[in-house]
C-alpha cells in the first residue's frame, strides 16, 4: 500500500458517508435519540409487514397501497427537511421542532397518512359526527367534497415527498402534465388541445384506485419492487456482495488490467441483486477503484469503469433494478420472458466495457494482479458458498412460475436463516423451523395452489443446509440495520413511483401520449425530407426517406428518455418513459417488448450521462477525481448500452423470445456482429489494438464498428472492407516492432 489515502481502501464509515453524500435516500436529518429510535423501529416493522404479506397474502389494493403510502409520508416528512443543507440536517434541539422536525412537517406527515388511509376507512361508507360518506362505488366519478380535499392533500404530499427524496426535476415534469390536463383547451398547438378536466374530475382520476396515484405503478412498487430493494440490501450485508467480489477477483484478476476487469465482473454480479447503481458503485468500487489507481489507471477512468459497470446492473437479469417485474406486469407476459430477452443486450454492454478496459490497459502498459494477491478458489467458496443460497431459492421460485413477491419472501427469509440463525444459538433455529413449516404447508392441499412437491423439497433442503452450516453469522442487530437501510433505499423509489402515477393518470385521461407520438413522427418526417436529398443516394433501405424518418424518430425518443430519466430511480423512470414514449414507438411498428426495453435502456443511460450522473459522481468521490471527467469516462465506457437498443429495435431477433422475428441464423448473425462491432469501436475509444491507433485508422475502426453493429448483412460486408486496412496496418506495425525492438 502507498501512503496516498486515496490508494487505500476506504473504511466502512467513509463509505457510508460517501453513499449518503451521493444517494439522497440516505442523506437524512439527525432526529435526536427519541424520534430516531421511533423511526428505526417503525422502518423495521414496515419491512416485516411487507415480508409477511409477500408470504401470507397481500391485502386488497386500496388497503395495501394506502399502508405503503402512509409509511412513505411518515418516514420522508420526518427524515427529509423542506430544504436540505447542513443546518437543517443537523440536530437543533428547538422546542418547536420535536425530533428536529418542524411542526409543519409533523402536520404534513399526519395529513398525508390520513389521506392515504381514508380510502380503506371509507370503502364501505360511513356516517360519523354528521359526516356522511357513501361507499366507494357510489363516489367513483362523483367524488364528495371530503374526497376532493383529501385527494388534493394526497397529490400535494406525493409531489413533495418526491421533491424531497430525488429533487425538483420530476415534480416539475409532473406539474407540466397536470397543467396540460387542467388547461387543455388553451394549448397553443392545436394537436395538443383537448377539452380539459376540472379539479374535481382530476382528483377523481388521481385519487381513486385503478389509475393515478393508486394505480398499477404504486401497486407493483409496494408488492414487488420494495421487496427486491430490501433483498438486495440484506443479501449484500449478509455477505453475498463480498462473495461476488472475491469470485470476480478469481475470474478476472489474473488478466491484463486486472483491477478494472474485476470491477466490471463484480458489478455485473452485484447488479443481479441490487436495485441501486449507487449502492453497487460504492460497495464494489470501495475495493476496485483504489486498486485501479494503484495499478496506474487515471482516477477519472477508474471511477468511470466502476460507474459504467454498476449502471449496467440496472439492465442485468434477473432483477434489472426491479424494472423486469414492472415490464412483465405491463406486457402481461411471464417474468421469464423478460429475463431471457434481456440476456444478450446486457452482455453487449459488458463486452463494450471489458473491451475498452482491456485495450486501455494495453495502451498504458498495465498488468494483472500478482498471483499472491488473488484469493484462493477453495478458501473463497469454503467461507462464502452459503451466502448464495437465498439467491438460488429466489431464482428457483421465480423460474417455477410463482409470483415475484413469493420469490422475494423465500429469498428474504432464507437471508435471515443463512446469515443470522446459527446452531450455536438454539433460539434462532425457531426461524428455520417456522420456514420449514411454511414450505410444507404450501406443499399441502390446505394451501390451495401451493408449491409442487419437487419445489418444496428443494426449498426445504436449502433451508436445512443454510441453517446448519457452520460458517460465521451476523448478529440480529446487523439484520435490523440492513432492514433499516433497505427501507431507506426504497423511500425514494416509492415516492417517485407514486408521483409518476400522476403522469400515467394524465396520459390515460387526455391521450397526450399518442399526441406526442404523432408530433415526434411528424417532426422526424420533416427532418427526413430535408436529409433525403443529401444522403438518399447511398445504398440500403436505411437511406430511403422512410428509413431516415424511422431512425430520426428513434434518436429523438432516445434523447427524450435520457433527459427525462436524469436523476430518477430505475423503476420510476421506466414507468414514466413507458407511458410517454411507447405510443411514438408503437406508431413506428416496433414490437411492444422491444419498445419497453428501448425506453428502459435509454432511461438508465442517464445514470452515466453528464451533468446528472449520480453513479459517476459517487465513483469520483472514491477516486478523488473530477466528477465531470468521470461522468464523461463512464458515458464513453457505456457505448455498448447506447447502441444496442437501436439494434434490437431494427432486429428484434436479438431478444430471442419473439417467435415471429427469431431464427437461429438471424440471431447469430445479428448478435455476433453486434458484439464484434462493439469490440472494434472499443479499440478506437481506447486508441489501441495490436499497437497504438491514431488518426484515420482510429476513424476507420469507428466507422467499421458502427457498420458491424447495424443489423444488416450488407453493412457487415462493407464493415470488413473499412476495417481490413487498419487491421493489416496494425499487424505489419507489430511485426516491424517485434523485428526491431530498439
Amino acid at each position: 500500500m502507498t501512503s496516498d489515502p486515496i490508494s487505500t481502501q476506504l473504511d466502512e464509515k467513509q463509505l457510508e458517508e460517501l453513499e449518503k453524500k451521493y444517494d439522497s435516500a440516505l442523506n437524512t436529518r439527525d432526529n435526536g435519540p427519541v424520534v430516531s429510535q421511533f423511526l428505526y423501529w417503525a422502518m423495521i416493522a414496515f419491512a416485516f409487514y411487507h415480508i409477511w404479506t409477500a408470504g401470507f397474502g397481500t391485502p386488497v389494493d386500496h388497503i395495501h397501497m394506502g399502508i405503503h403510502l402512509a409509511g412513505l409520508f411518515l418516514f420522508i416528512f420526518l427524515s427529509f427537511p423542506l430544504i436540505r443543507n447542513a443546518r437543517t440536517l443537523a440536530y437543533s434541539g428547538k422546542a418547536m421542532s420535536p425530533g428536529n422536525v418542524p411542526l409543519f412537517d409533523w402536520a404534513l406527515a399526519l395529513a398525508g397518512m390520513v389521506a392515504a388511509l381514508f380510502l380503506w376507512a371509507s370503502w364501505r361508507g360511513f356516517t360519523w359526527f354528521g359526516l356522511d360518506i357513501p361507499e366507494q362505488a357510489l363516489r367513483q366519478g362523483n367524488p364528495t367534497q371530503t374526497d376532493v380535499v383529501l385527494g388534493t392533500i394526497l397529490v400535494v404530499a406525493t409531489l413533495e415527498i418526491a421533491r424531497r427524496t430525488i429533487g425538483f426535476v420530476l415534480p416539475l415534469i409532473i406539474l407540466v402534465f397536470m397543467s396540460y390536463a387542467l388547461f387543455g383547451p388553451y394549448m397553443p398547438v392545436q394537436i395538443l388541445q383537448h377539452p380539459g378536466v376540472d379539479w374535481h374530475q382530476f382528483i377523481n382520476n388521481m385519487y381513486f384506485p385503478s389509475e393515478g396515484i393508486f394505480g398499477v405503478t404504486l401497486w407493483v412498487v409496494s408488492t414487488v419492487v420494495f421487496h427486491f430493494v430490501l433483498f438486495g440490501v440484506v443479501a449484500q450485508r449478509m455477505g453475498l456482495g463480498q462473495f461476488f467480489v472475491d469470485n470476480a477477483m478469481i475470474l478476472a484478476g489474473r488478466y491484463t488490467g486486472g483491477p478494472a476487469k474485476v470491477s466490471v465482473v463484480s458489478s455485473a454480479f452485484f447488479g443481479t441483486i441490487s436495485g441501486s447503481s449507487i449502492a453497487n458503485t460504492v460497495s464494489t468500487g470501495s475495493l476496485t477503484i483504489p486498486n485501479m489507481k494503484k495499478m496506474g489507471y487515471p482516477g477519472h477512468f477508474a471511477g468511470g469503469v466502476e460507474a459504467a459497470s454498476s449502471a449496467g446492473g440496472q439492465i442485468t437479469p434477473p432483477i434489472m433494478g426491479a424494472a423486469s417485474f414492472l415490464m412483465a406486469e405491463y406486457l402481461e407476459v411471464p417474468y421469464t420472458t423478460i429475463v431471457i430477452a434481456a440476456i444478450v443486450p446486457a452482455l453487449m454492454h459488458y463486452i463494450g466495457v471489458l473491451s475498452i478496459v482491456h485495450f486501455t490497459a494495453k495502451r498504458l502498459g498495465l498488468h494483472a494482479y500478482p498471483k499472491d494477491q488473488l484469493p484462493k478458489v477453495a478458501q473463497v467458496w469454503r467461507d462464502g458458498w452459503f451466502t448464495i443460497i437465498p439467491l438460488i431459492a429466489l431464482l428457483v421460485v421465480l423460474f417455477s412460475g410463482y409470483s415475484p413477491n413469493m420469490a422475494a419472501f423465500m429469498g428474504l427469509t432464507l437471508c435471515i436463516v443463512v446469515g443470522f440463525c446459527a446452531p450455536d444459538k438454539p433460539a434462532t433455529l425457531l426461524i428455520p423451523l417456522a420456514l420449514l413449516g411454511f414450505i410444507f404447508w404450501k406443499a399441502s392441499p390446505l394451501s390451495g395452489e401451493g408449491f409442487s412437491p419437487s419445489l418444496a423439497g428443494i426449498l426445504a433442503a436449502l433451508t436445512l443446509v443454510g441453517a446448519l452450516n457452520r460458517n460465521k453469522r451476523k448478529t440480529f442487530k446487523d439484520l435490523f440495520d440492513s432492514f433499516h437501510v433497505g427501507v431507506q433505499y426504497a423511500l425514494a423509489v416509492g415516492a417517485a413511483s407514486a408521483a409518476v402515477g400522476i403522469v400515467v393518470g394524465v396520459i390515460n385521461t387526455t391521450g397526450i401520449g399518442f399526441r406526442l407520438g404523432f408530433m415526434v413522427t411528424n417532426g422526424a418526417a420533416d427532418i427526413a425530407a430535408s436529409l433525403h436529398p443529401l444522403i438518399g443516394w447511398l445504398p440500403g433501405e436505411a437511406f430511403t426517406q422512410g428509413g431516415i424518418q424511422q431512425f430520426v424518430s428513434l434518436v429523438l425518443i432516445a434523447m427524450a428518455c435520457i433527459l427525462m430519466g436524469a436523476g430518477l430511480p430505475t423503476t420510476a423512470l421506466y414507468i414514466m418513459l413507458v407511458a410517454v414514449a411507447t405510443p411514438a414507438l408503437s406508431q413506428l411498428g416496433v414490437p411492444p417488448l422491444a419498445t419497453h426495453m428501448f425506453v428502459l435502456y435509454y432511461g438508465v443511460i442517464s445514470e452515466i450521462t453528464p451533468p446528472v450522473c449520480a453513479s459517476a459522481y459517487a465513483a469520483a468521490g472514491i477516486a478523488n477525481a473530477n466528477p465531470f471527467r468521470t461522468g464523461v469516462s463512464a458515458f464513453t465506457l457505456g457505448l455498448g448500452k447506447l447502441m444496442v437498443p437501436m439494434v434490437f429495435v431494427y432486429a428484434p431477433t436479438m431478444l430471442i423470445v419473439l417467435p415471429e422475428y427469431f431464427t437461429l441464423t438471424s440471431f447469430l448473425q445479428v448478435s455476433l456482429t453486434c458484439g464484434l462491432g462493439i469490440f472494434v469501436i472499443a479499440t478506437a475509444v481506447s486508441g489501441f489494438f495490436l499497437m497504438r491507433l491514431s488518426g484515420l485508422w482510429r476513424l476507420s475502426m469507428v466507422v467499421g464498428g458502427v457498420l458491424l453493429v447495424a443489423p444488416s448483412l450488407t453493412s457487415d460486408l462493407l464493415a470488413l472492407v473499412v476495417i481490413a486496412p487498419a487491421v493489416l496496418f496494425q499487424i505489419m506495425a507489430q511485426r516491424r516492432t517485434a523485428g526491431n525492438p530498439a
